[in-house]
């Protein structure tokens, strides 16, 4: 019986009456194991729509942008619609990973590091596009500051565009080696576990000498600590950078001072929806159903609860600046009365259904704890998602300042085989990741076992 002062116990993160043996088996289990049917169909779907991608992207380079569905009014579409959308979904693994851990939040452990991988394979994608956008990608140096013979190359450093490749650089950077970090105790244990001796050999490469000794495990935590200091303030400065291309801007629609916290949490938003999306495979497919519990899913929904709801007051904001103004032109931006019943109308209500409506389900406890409508309602925003960036982008250009240069936007089969392509690497890299990199911190999990229990 808790007295007055006693708080109550937490719900255990860990189900099952496991053990620190118990523990470190489940999570080898998936490396040691042959892989099963549903990895292998999976794999060959990927991989197939990778395939498609790389051709339209050689098709790209050797016809020119004009396959794309771009036209004069309309010059950023689909390509920064996609560039957008995957840096955004690659903000949840950095913030699980250096914010929870920096508050000391426990049920990170169990969904850290598919996080952390999300993070690295999505930022990936996102840097292909802005390469491919150039036309000309053997010239991609051209927008780094290195001068040569032919004289100074040296960019404009006013310009957002640069301030992203800095950004997004030293973002993909700092969490690799957070993410990679975090592996080493674990490719110890795989290391000192497994028979086979190339792939010993190979564990022993990566573990990097790691003996489990104290003086380990100090140097461990405290590079762990620094390392979360510096990836807390790149969650928000990168997807604050992003929105500078936009809001620098003089385009209506665009030139908006709530661009930087909006696209922040707007980032947040999808990316946990996509780690939710991602967590409800590996806990069937790996078995894992003891580790990542309700909790841990009632838990990430309630920060896209929150998330959603700072866009929610972005929409607003927008709707009722816009209307306040009386500017004619702002009639037409992607959040306006106009723009529910124009040409876009259709991007316009998938943005409302899929980011405002669906969401709101998750108030309800037993939605919110279900893994079957987390996983269904993680789905929705993320398409919900993609179609605002899609509405920020083409809503505006579609209706410029002088109307008779005003168009419409046609994605050709080209721009939707790229996109296809990035999504079909995506998810190459993560079934290979989950066969061969422990998708749980073994030895994180441990610490938070009941005493009784080890």
């Amino acid at each position: 019986m808790l007295n007055h002062y006693e708080s109550p116990i937490r719900p255990p993160l860990i189900l099952g009456k496991k053990t620190l043996k118990n523990i470190t088996n489940d999570i080898l289990n998936p490396i040691k194991n042959k892989a099963g049917n549903l990895w292998w169909i999976s794999l060959l779907i990927s991989i197939l729509a990778f395939l498609w991608g790389i051709g339209c992207i050689f098709y790209t380079i050797g016809t020119g942008i004009g396959v794309w569905g771009l036209n004069k009014t309309i010059n950023w579409a689909w390509d920064i619609t996609n560039f957008v959308w995957w840096v955004g979904i690659g903000h949840a693994g950095t913030l699980i990973s250096a914010v929870l851990l920096l508050f000391r939040q426990k049920w990170r452990l169990s969904i850290n590091r598919s996080a952390e991988a999300m993070t690295i394979f999505a930022v990936i994608q996102a840097g292909l596009f802005p390469i491919i956008h150039m036309g000309r990608p053997w010239n991609a140096h051209w927008v780094l500051p290195i001068p040569n013979q032919f004289g100074s190359l040296w960019p404009n450093f006013n310009s957002p565009l640069l301030w992203d490749v800095f950004a997004i650089s030293t973002y993909f950077s700092v969490s690799t080696v957070f993410w990679f970090m975090g592996l080493i105790p674990d490719f110890a244990m795989i290391r000192d576990r497994i028979s086979n001796p190339f792939q010993k050999k190979i564990y022993n490469i990566l573990s990097f000498g790691w003996g489990g000794t104290s003086k380990d495990w100090q140097r461990f935590e405290e590079l762990s600590l620094i390392l979360a200091g510096l990836c807390t303030p790149l969650v928000f400065s990168v997807h604050t950078i992003v929105s500078f291309d936009f809001s620098t801007s003089v385009i209506k629609g665009w030139h908006s001072t709530i661009f930087p916290p909006y696209f922040v949490a707007g980032a947040i938003f999808s990316g946990f929806a996509m780690v939710q999306t991602l967590l409800g495979v590996a806990r069937k497919v790996l078995s894992l159903e003891d580790y990542i519990t309700r909790n841990h899913i009632e838990y990430m929904n309630m920060i896209i609860l929150l998330t959603g709801g700072i866009v929610l007051l972005a929409y607003i904001s927008e709707f009722i600046l816009a209307w306040y103004s009386g500017d004619p032109f702002e009639k037409f931006i992607y959040f306006s009365v106009e723009a529910s019943k124009g040409p876009f109308w259709w991007a316009f209500w998938a943005l409302i259904i899929c980011n405002v409506i669906i969401p709101q389900f998750l108030w309800i406890k037993y939605v919110r704890r279900s893994f079957f409508w987390s996983y269904l309602i993680a789905i929705f925003i993320n398409i919900g998602m993609w179609f605002e960036r899609f509405d920020i982008i083409v809503l505006n250009l579609s209706h410029d300042y002088l109307p008779s240069s005003w168009a419409g936007f046609i994605p050709s089969f080209v721009d939707v085989g790229i996109f296809i392509g990035t999504i079909g690497l995506f998810f190459i890299l993560y079934l290979l990741y989950i066969r061969v990199f422990p998708v749980i911190s073994q030895s994180e999990l441990k610490t938070i076992l009941n005493p009784e229990k080890k």
